[in-house]
């Protein structure tokens, strides 16, 4: 039993391959970042089966995907992650100062933040969701959903930042580079009022692995309680069917039980529960 590292999404991809392809919603989070990752790994059992992969995209912010607390623990042993060079001959596996934030299903993070024996504190709590048969919602909310254009870029930035903000996360001072590749992608909808002011925004992220998750689901205080955001949700998750998706996945903050029975409602079923922990020391 062991973890393998690899900076070529090819060699990730050749080993990994068939856990991604079995567990495309549990490993959503690593599938979005395979080709941008610096460090990509793998674990597997004593008879080689691959039974866990992670990404790090972000220096120090591992990524997890369908990992056992066992691995989890491995992964975070101090002679395998502090103070001993790794494959690559760099003084930590995730960067030079560790980890120092670590996302993915609860119990593998619970286990990797135990295992390490720093301080830390749980930041967001997720729920993961997948497409059933999609349900829209009856009434339907007034006005329309449309495809956002690049008139729509500052307002989508803005919308962006909020929408960090609400889940809890420190916001990035600009987001114009992420929402204008979605809107040139044409993932990016808005819904609009009858009088076309646009009341709330969802994106799909491109198709891999047979799957698309739904994010950036986002309505300004002031518009909600009308479903709107049922309606961009809905059209946002008939999108991502149209382009070509077998699951369509979408994750909702465990602390909004609002978004949490809306999604239900829609059709989305419950896959795993995601914790996000930071590290407040070494």
């Amino acid at each position: 039993m062991t973890w393998h590292f690899t900076e070529d999404p090819a060699a990730f991809r050749a080993a990994a391959g068939a856990l991604l392809a079995a567990e495309p919603a549990r490993n959503t989070g690593v599938l979005t970042l395979v080709d941008t990752a610096g460090r990509l790994g793998w674990w597997t059992d004593p008879d080689g089966r691959v039974t866990g992969v992670l990404a790090v995209a972000v220096p120090g912010e591992p990524v997890l995907g369908t990992v056992t607390p066992e691995a989890a623990r491995a992964l975070a042993s101090p002679p395998d992650l502090f103070g001993k060079p790794d494959l690559f001959g760099k003084p930590d596996l995730f960067g030079d100062e560790g980890v120092t934030v670590v996302r993915g299903e609860t119990a593998a993070v619970e286990a990797f933040a135990e295992a390490t024996g720093r301080p830390w504190t749980a930041t967001v709590r997720m729920r993961l969701f997948r497409l059933g048969t999609l349900t829209p919602p009856d009434p339907a909310p007034a006005g329309r959903a449309r495809v956002a254009t690049a008139a729509d870029i500052p307002l989508a930035a803005a919308w962006a930042r909020e929408f960090v903000r609400d889940i809890g996360e420190e916001p990035e001072e600009d987001y114009t580079g992420p929402v204008t590749e979605r809107i040139s992608d044409g993932r990016l909808l808005l819904w609009e009022e009858d009088g076309g002011r646009p009341v709330s925004m969802a994106c799909f992220s491109p198709v891999a692995e047979g799957r698309s998750r739904v994010h950036l689901v986002y309505t300004p205080p002031a518009a909600r309680g009308r479903g709107h955001a049922a309606g961009a949700t809905t059209a946002a998750s008939r999108a991502a069917l149209a382009a070509g998706a077998a699951q369509v996945l979408l994750f909702a903050d465990l602390a909004n039980p609002t978004s949490n029975a809306l999604y239900r409602r829609l059709g989305y079923r419950p896959v795993a529960e995601h914790l996000t922990v930071g590290f407040t020391g070494r």
